[in-house]
């Protein structure tokens, strides 16, 4: 048997040639079966192969000649698949429904990328070639998080995203709901938070130095309704999408709509407006027990809607000038015995840490709630309790649960490895490698250039463990992330623009079991995107060409803030 020369994307753990010339076709008396379990996944296979080949995919017969089959096998891990096609078969072993839809997904792309359109442009010729393949994933969070609270992103186009997303293997939608520019999730006990907060009268137009704005006005939110819809879809997709509500900072517009959630004896909050303005808002939270218990209505919503292990609480850029002003504040501080403002925002963040942990869910936020410190997680090996009881709050108020809160590290690596050691599970995602954000050339070209050059070489050659973790440390970083911020993006195409082909890059270094960055086979990675570009016109994704953009993805004259030079290890 012979290695498969064909281009999958990611890269599985081991593919093989069963017989060089041998093909499966499909046809009109192809059938599709799944063992009990994997009913929805073969429900989305039939719709997604039907629509695209007109075949009608009938239910057969286990074991029949002519069919594809989904089964599973409990010796293979959850996410794991093996896809063998012999003869007029083709199996999908899985560990479990996830390891079924990756298989189904590679299957898809066994098939060519007209298997990706959504009506037939042809009904015969159908075939897939003898192989048999082995995968599962290196990490169990692979994820993107997409920034709808800068630029509200209508919620056919997160859907589409998530389509996207499991095309590539990519399984947690990391979804950032507020921010100082605009609150997208509907609150029923606080209706002003949509009413008021989920609309500017103005956006800024590229980089502040640029001083340009639109004049338009810009808002849109989310019903808890059509966030149920996107939890769903992405379900059915074996994604996981995880809430991001931002605080105790990026809150200008939550404290827009409800003027007593900020620090009063400073400003006069109830002139503020939702932030019209890029960058990081003055305008905080107060630390009153009012303002925790209003979060606490917001998040009490926000897990009915969200039934994710994880809730996103941000915690990052929270600037302290007002509460060093506040005499409340401070009056905070010196009850609760605090050394100073960073272990302010700490305890203000371990409260709901323990909260989310009595709810049975575990917060994770950026890796500034590491400053002022963090209670360090328990469990086997320093590791996060999943259910335990025992373990203390400083305030005393939550002693029934051990600190459980995991770091998603974005200024680098550095808060990462300090939360591993410490015992916290960590999600890599360093601005300077997997920002989609950042711009992809140093050309000119490049629309609204942010941030360091990062290419799809660059991006395939991000590495998510730092190698000086031990063994212990390193079983801590859970997974990694894209995040893809959209101040300068403000509608799907500009997302599609970012992302891709970059996404796909990351993808393939989120799953596949790789070498070191200096070792990767690039050029064999070009050569399979090359056949993955057609994946992506068929899907109708408007990436950027290798060559450059085209000339409607291009922002002449709209400024942005590029960083020379190579990204800093930090």
């Amino acid at each position: 048997m012979a290695d498969i020369p064909v281009d999958l994307v990611p890269a599985p753990l081991r593919a093989v040639r069963t017989r060089t010339a041998e093909r499966f076709p499909l046809g009109p008396a192809t059938a599709l079966t799944a063992e009990a379990g994997l009913a929805d996944v073969e429900s989305w296979l039939r719709a997604a192969l039907a629509a695209a080949t007109g075949l009608p995919l009938r239910p057969g017969t286990a074991g029949a000649a002519d069919g594809i089959e989904l089964r599973q096998d409990a010796a293979l891990a959850p996410e794991a698949y093996r896809l063998t096609v012999a003869g007029r078969r083709a199996v999908i072993t899985a560990g479990g429904p996830a390891g079924a839809f990756w298989g189904a997904q590679t299957l898809r792309q066994l098939l060519g990328p007209d298997a990706y359109r959504r009506a037939p442009l042809r009904r015969t010729g159908w075939a897939l070639p003898g192989c048999e393949i082995e995968d599962a994933p290196r990490f169990g969070w692979r994820g993107v998080l997409l920034d709808v609270s800068r630029h509200f992103l209508p919620k056919a186009d997160v859907l589409r995203f998530l389509d996207l997303m499991a095309v590539h293997k990519l399984n947690v939608l990391h979804l950032h709901l507020t921010d100082d520019q605009g609150w997208r999730v509907e609150i029923k006990r606080y209706p002003r938070l949509t009413e008021v907060g989920a609309w500017r009268e103005r956006s800024m137009v590229g980089f502040r130095t640029a001083e340009r704005r639109d004049d338009r006005p810009h808002g849109g939110y989310y019903t808890q309704d059509d966030l149920r819809e996107i939890v769903a879809y992405a379900a059915g997709r074996q994604i996981t999408v995880v809430p991001e509500i931002d605080l105790p900072g990026h809150s200008q517009a939550a404290i827009t709509a409800y003027p007593e959630l900020g620090n009063t004896d400073v400003v006069d909050t109830a002139s503020l407006g939702v932030w019209t303005d890029w960058g990081v808002s003055p305008h905080v939270l107060n630390v009153s027990e009012a303002t925790l218990r209003f979060f606490e209505g917001v998040l009490e919503e926000l897990l009915e809607i969200f039934p994710s292990e994880f809730v996103h609480l941000g915690g990052d850029e929270c600037p302290k000038d007002q509460w060093r002003e506040s005499a409340a504040a401070q009056a905070r501080i010196k009850e609760l015995g605090l050394a100073d403002e960073d272990e302010l925002q700490s305890w203000f963040i371990r409260h709901f840490d323990h909260w989310l942990a009595d709810c049975g869910r575990r917060l994770i936020g950026w890796d500034e709630i590491l400053e002022g410190g963090l209670a360090i997680a328990t469990g086997p090996e320093g590791g996060a309790e999943p259910n335990g009881t025992g373990g203390s709050d400083p305030e005393g108020s939550h002693a029934r649960r051990p600190a459980r809160a995991a770091v998603s590290s974005w200024r680098g690596y550095a808060g990462g490895v300090a939360a591993a050691r410490a015992g916290h599970d960590v999600v890599m995602c360093p601005e300077q490698h997997v920002y989609l954000d950042h711009r992809q050339s140093p050309g000119d070209d490049e629309p609204i250039p942010v941030g360091y050059v990062r290419s799809l070489a660059d991006v395939y050659r991000f590495e998510p463990a730092p190698p000086e973790l031990d063994p212990v440390a390193a079983r801590h970083v859970i997974g990694t992330q894209a995040n893809l911020w959209t101040e300068f993006t403000d509608d799907a195409r500009d997302v599609d623009y970012r992302a891709f082909p970059r996404l796909a890059a990351f993808a393939e270094v989120a799953w596949s079991t790789l070498p070191a960055p200096a070792e990767r086979d690039l050029a064999d990675f070009e050569r399979r995107m090359t056949a993955h570009y057609a994946r992506l016109d068929a899907l109708g994704v408007e990436y950027r060409p290798s060559g450059g953009p085209h000339p409607w993805q291009r922002r002449p004259g709209v400024l942005g803030r590029p960083v020379d030079g190579p990204p800093p290890a930090v």
